[in-house]
């Protein structure tokens, strides 16, 4: 209700619902339940209050920008709705600061013609390379991340037998850990400001390299004409700057989260995604994350450095919340 007020309408009848079905209890341990709850809640909006969130944007990069640096994407030029999100004060972390990555690679560089010719190739709409299941797999990620993952873990939940204490800390450590890696993405994203493929190959002979070679009709897979089993968007290359892939930092702190809470990586679990609308099963936690950092450069909307690197950054999130929360209370 404080954070999304516009939605009583719907969330009251589904709470007094819920609450009414609970059963009473002589020691009033219901209406205690209920006190808690109310408590919690008010005292986390109060810690949050002017955190960042809606706050200022980043200021707009000069136009006309340079090569390298990201500009609004085709087919809708559509500017960032959330760029705040890098500004927003951080849940587990000190600072942003310490999550910023090592940066996209120089455009004259090597490295760069490399990962810039993968995603050409095998992030092409047209592309004769890349593979019907990694096609799935590319549209099977971009199911909104925050809801797939949670599906995930309520899974696991279930199948791992976890009780309503570990249940709890298990979502409460996945969530801090992603909310802090998309922050420092978000900041990291508008410190580079680093361009998507799209542009960069459509206009690859500004960027000074010889070995990258400019296709002016260029376009990816996660294009509109790519079909999808729903009625939700199209898809379309996302509207913020290339560097760190965003997916890849929120699910490296998932993975490596599900990693540390377990402790181990050898567990099993499949997943049902509402874009692709297939089922795609896993034998490893780290398989997912592995796929995820694959499937952004199939989708042709990120080069691989940026998937790696927010790989990075989502670990370190992860790392930290390990080591300084949630720790055994004696």
């Amino acid at each position: 209700m404080g954070l999304f007020p516009a939605q009583l309408g719907t969330l009251q009848p589904q709470y007094d619902a819920y609450i009414a079905a609970l059963p009473d209890s002589p020691r009033g341990s219901k209406a205690a339940g209920i006190a808690i709850g109310e408590a919690t809640a008010s005292a986390m909006l109060t810690a949050r209050m002017n955190d960042g969130r809606f706050g200022p944007t980043p200021t707009p990069y000069p136009s006309p920008a340079p090569p390298g640096i990201w500009r609004p994407t085709p087919p809708n030029f559509l500017s960032d709705p959330a760029a705040w999100v890098g500004n927003v004060l951080p849940f587990i972390v000190p600072n942003v600061q310490m999550l910023r990555t090592d940066g996209p690679n120089a455009l004259t560089s090597a490295e760069y013609a490399e990962d810039f010719n993968e995603v050409k190739e095998l992030g092409s709409l047209t592309s004769t390379t890349r593979t019907p299941d990694q096609t799935d797999a590319a549209i099977f990620w971009q199911d909104q991340a925050m809801a797939l993952w949670n599906r995930i873990f309520r899974t696991l939940a279930a199948n791992q037998n976890l009780n309503i204490v570990d249940s709890a800390r298990l979502f409460a450590m996945e969530n801090l850990a992603a909310a802090d890696a998309l922050i420092g993405c978000w900041n990291d994203k508008y410190y580079y400001w680093f361009w998507r493929p799209i542009t960069a190959i459509r206009e690859a002979d500004t960027d000074g390299n010889p070995a990258t070679e400019a296709d002016p009709t260029w376009l990816p897979l996660f294009d509109p004409s790519t079909p999808v089993c729903t009625t939700l968007a199209p898809l379309f290359t996302p509207p913020f700057p290339d560097h760190p892939s965003g997916h890849c930092c929120a699910t490296s702190a998932f993975v490596n989260t599900l990693q540390n809470f377990f402790g181990t990586d050898k567990i099993a679990f499949s997943a049902f995604s509402n874009k692709s609308c297939t089922t795609r099963t896993y034998g490893r936690f780290s398989d997912a994350l592995q796929e995820v950092i694959d499937a952004r450069v199939w989708a042709g909307i990120h080069f691989r450095t940026a998937d790696m690197q927010g790989s990075v950054l989502g670990k370190k999130v992860a790392q930290y919340l390990k080591k300084h929360y949630f720790q055994p209370v004696r």
